[in-house]
C-alpha cells in the first residue's frame, strides 16, 4: 500500500487546523483507522440501504442515504 502523505505532513496538516494542541505521536495512526472504521461503516450501511430496497447492486443513492446516517454517528 502506497502512502498519499508522511506522517509528518499529517501532523504539520493536523497542527495546522489546531495550532495550540498537542498532538501524541502516533495521531497519524489513529487518523487512519477512524478513517478506515467509517468508510467500513458507510460501506455495511450504504449495503443495508440497497438489501432494503431489494437491489444487489450498492448504489451512490444508497451511498448517500448511509452517509447521512454515519455522519451521526461520527460526530462525536
Amino acid at each position: 500500500m502506497t502512502r498519499l502523505y508522511t506522517r509528518s505532513t499529517i501532523k504539520k496538516i493536523v497542527k495546522a487546523h489546531q495550532p495550540k494542541s498537542q498532538l501524541a505521536k502516533n495521531v497519524d495512526v489513529m487518523l487512519y483507522l477512524d478513517y478506515a472504521l467509517f468508510l467500513n461503516r458507510l460501506a455495511a450501511e450504504a449495503d443495508i440501504t440497497a438489501l432494503n430496497d431489494n437491489e444487489r447492486v450498492v448504489e451512490a443513492r444508497h451511498v448517500n442515504t448511509a452517509l447521512e446516517k454515519v455522519l451521526q454517528q461520527f460526530k462525536g
